[in-house]
């Protein structure tokens, strides 16, 4: 029987191919879930090999039907409730400072999204310079289903997306093909899976760290996809009228207006997700979203810091233990959200998610390292 550490080791396949990093994400029968082993050694690895003259490039990507299907929350969870919420407070901060560490990188990341990306799969990906779609990748980021908010910098790289696209994703949870992450910019290229074994051999062979090299190896296996006649990317006009709105209110109103106007089935689906989420993480989001459009990734990380303590401690509100009961553990589906409606969540209520939290011993902000030196203009731009 492997020991407790060879089985941590086995979670996350390290790899040097000529002069590539190739790191597998290998915990396929829980897709790829992140523990905190795992996202400690991504951030030891990605540290180490930025100084590695022999590494010019860092390939991710993940064993079986998923690339990463988000963080392993069900362990946060269990600590949190046994009365340890800094367990959980450890894992987000090691995790957001290696999605910080991402999106500064100096080096060319590339993510193999062959399959599901959901959650902290997005933020070991999105962030990177090269975002890999294929014709199995679906996208997600549904964490106010789970009483959570996107995180992982998910604020930051969905208020970059066109029009209000990006609260449309954030608040719903709504699922993108490839085709549609191609579209709106959250993937670069699209490669068909048959093609990826020979795109990762091309990759291991590039001997600099020039992305537009690396960009040129990656066109060479890429192919033009067609958006589905069904999909959402086509209502950017009405995403935009409704989740520009100032508040989760009046989002849900605008789109109740249009569902009396005409019979449209994306629009009673939208509606009826949006009032099974929790409302004060849909409140949080919006709040949180509208905030960094203007800020630098490492600030928005710090916000997301505040809030996800916030959330651990279980002061303000357990929708995070309750959405996990229903979704994860009971998986009855039936989450009872407290507060349970929008309008009994006030602007008061979501200002405190955003405040330091004085009154735990030792708790400190997010630190994030000084990013300034020797870095490639798309990685400075997000500071």
């Amino acid at each position: 029987m492997a020991s407790p550490a060879k089985l941590n080791e086995d979670q996350l396949l390290v790899e040097h191919k000529s002069f590539a990093r190739v790191l597998t994400l290998n915990r396929p029968k829980q897709l790829n879930a992140l523990s905190y082993y795992m996202v400690s050694k991504l951030l030891e690895i990605f540290h180490d090999d930025e100084e590695n003259s022999d590494v010019k490039l860092v390939i991710v990507k993940g064993n079986g039907r998923a690339f990463c299907a988000g963080g392993d929350v069900a362990a946060v969870v269990h600590e949190a409730r046994e009365g340890d919420w800094r367990f959980g407070a450890k894992f987000f901060e090691t995790e957001y400072k290696l999605n910080y560490l991402m999106a500064t990188y100096s080096k060319p990341q590339v993510s193999i999204l062959n399959g599901i990306v959901m959650g902290g799969g997005a933020g070991a990906s999105m962030h990177g310079r090269f975002r890999v779609v294929t014709e199995n990748t679906v996208f997600a980021m549904p964490e106010t289903a789970l009483g959570l908010f996107p995180d992982v910098g998910a604020a930051y790289f969905l208020s970059r997306l066109a029009g209000f696209f990006g609260e449309y994703v954030g608040l719903t949870g709504a699922r993108l093909d490839g085709a549609e992450m191609l579209a709106c910019g959250l993937a670069t290229h699209f490669v068909p899976s048959s093609k990826l074994s020979l795109l990762e051999e091309s990759l291991c062979k590039v001997e600099t760290s020039d992305p537009a090299v690396v960009s040129a190896i990656i066109d060479k296996y890429s192919e033009q996809v067609s958006l589905k006649e069904g999909s959402v990317y086509h209502r950017m006009d009405l995403i935009n009228k409704c989740f520009s709105r100032k508040t989760v209110e009046e989002i849900l109103s605008c789109l109740e207006t249009e569902a009396m106007s005409k019979a449209d089935s994306w629009i009673s689906t939208t509606l009826e997700t949006l009032r099974k989420s929790s409302p004060t993480s849909l409140k949080v989001f919006l709040r949180l979203i509208r905030e960094v459009r203007l800020v630098g990734v490492g600030e928005c990380l710090v916000r997301e810091y505040r809030i996800v303590c916030h959330i651990l401690q279980g002061h303000h509100s357990k929708d995070f233990f309750e959405g996990c009961r229903a979704i994860l553990i009971d998986k009855d589906r039936k989450p009872k959200w407290e507060p349970s409606k929008l309008e009994l969540v006030s602007d008061g209520d979501v200002d405190s998610y955003f405040s330091k939290l004085d009154d735990a011993e030792g708790w400190k902000d997010l630190e994030l390292p000084n990013r300034f030196k020797n870095l490639p203009a798309h990685a400075i731009s997000k500071l």
